[in-house]
């Protein structure tokens, strides 16, 4: 049986914890002293209190919160209408992957961690006799298909890299990345450079829209925290020769709002934009086009928000995120920072002694999920793309 994520480890953050940051100043303060501005973070033991309760695997993961906005792209009828839902989906994402206000930090995934989920799709069209059709050979073996599946897979530790792919078969849709994050301190906020890409594939086009991800910021780590966007991001299909540009604009130091983009969706041969976005990827977003027309391109805060539905965790698998970390999630939950503390050190103090047993005795880690390509980009095994034309090859044949 499958449970949708409502259980109350991982329900959103509350008001109360936002204060219990404000109460740990004293011990941000202690760790701030210890490090320089421009030190590279990623082997800062941080205090336990800063943690959310899920691991970056499923942070990913909760960017598919509207699912419908992704497999929508597929429903479009030409490649200008496609780009521009990419351009919609890829700017409603970031909302949906904010858990809360508070800036906090999921857990570092363990390596060869895995996180699987699927979601329904609201008001979907398909065939009814879908529903119950389970999809062959795919990432969540009891995904159907017409509903929206998702494994991740941290496929390095040094660096620390994270690998993810999501499908809908009916759509013939898919969506791969890898993200690799490099944390630096910068005196009153932390930078994080997520350096990697993104590739949605909408297979009955043959298209390709290759993207990258913004830089993230946590402001006033000395009160209560808070995540910004920053920098430039593209999405691109060799194809069809459509580009976007969305610049992710930081909050000046004085006025001004925060969380605001600015888009630029330009078509084949052409310099000047036929659209331009302008909002806050946390609200609303305004497009302005060529032709003088003006429209509320999305606004977040109106759109269904999708539960994710993963396996209790006593039917998960030994290094599945919420198993992994069940203890820690405990700990935070209730409180108990001790708890919470303990668990997580006895996770890093194993990581430590298989990394270290493997050293001794020349053994390379080998992935499960993922593998990686000659670019340097880490790929699912068994993408859609390839089982489909696995099938349309032995259809051939009999």
């Amino acid at each position: 049986m499958l449970g949708a994520a409502s259980n109350t480890l991982y329900e959103e953050e509350s008001e109360t914890e936002m204060d219990s940051m404000e109460s740990h100043g004293s011990v941000v303060t202690h760790l701030l002293s210890q490090v320089k501005i421009g030190m590279d973070l990623t082997k800062v033991a941080l205090p336990t209190f800063i943690l959310e309760r899920r691991s970056l695997l499923e942070m990913y993961a909760d960017y598919f919160t509207h699912p419908n906005q992704f497999v929508s792209i597929a429903d479009m009828s030409t490649p200008k209408d496609r780009m521009v839902q990419v351009v919609r989906w890829y700017l409603c994402s970031f909302h949906a992957g904010r858990k809360s206000g508070v800036a906090k930090k999921p857990y570092n995934p363990i390596l060869g961690e895995i996180f699987r989920c699927h979601w329904d799709i609201p008001n979907d069209a398909i065939d009814s006799s879908n529903d119950t059709k389970l999809v062959v050979g795919g990432p969540v073996p009891w995904c159907k298909e017409n509903q929206l599946s998702f494994i991740a897979e941290q496929v390095s530790h040094h660096p620390p890299i994270s690998a993810f792919y999501a499908e809908h078969y009916a759509k013939k849709i898919s969506f791969g990345a890898h993200v690799w994050t490099k944390s630096k301190f910068l005196g009153l906020s932390i930078g994080v450079h997520n350096v990697g890409k993104g590739w949605v594939n909408v297979l009955q086009h043959g298209e390709e829209y290759v993207l990258t991800f913004p830089n993230g910021y946590g402001r006033s780590i000395l009160t209560v925290p808070w995540i910004e966007l920053g920098g430039t991001a593209t999405i691109h299909c060799t194809q069809t020769g459509y580009h976007a540009a969305v610049e992710f604009l930081t909050k000046p130091f004085y006025g001004g709002k925060r969380n605001r983009i600015t888009c630029q969706i330009t078509q084949p041969g052409d310099k000047k934009p036929f659209v331009v976005i302008n909002g806050e990827w946390s609200g609303a977003m305004e497009a302005k086009w060529s032709d003088g027309r003006t429209e509320i391109f999305a606004d977040v805060k109106e759109l269904y928000t999708q539960r994710k539905l993963v396996k209790p965790v006593c039917e998960q698998e030994e290094h599945e995120s919420r198993k992994v970390w069940r203890d820690v999630t405990v700990g935070l939950r209730i409180n108990d920072m001790e708890k919470a503390t303990a668990a997580k050190c006895a996770i890093e103090q194993k990581q430590r002694d298989e990394a270290r047993n493997r050293k001794e005795n020349n053994i390379n880690w080998q992935t499960k999920l993922f593998k990686e390509t000659k670019d340097g980009s880490w790929v699912y095994v068994k993408p859609l793309a390839d089982r489909l034309h696995s099938c349309s090859n032995q259809s051939a044949t009999t």
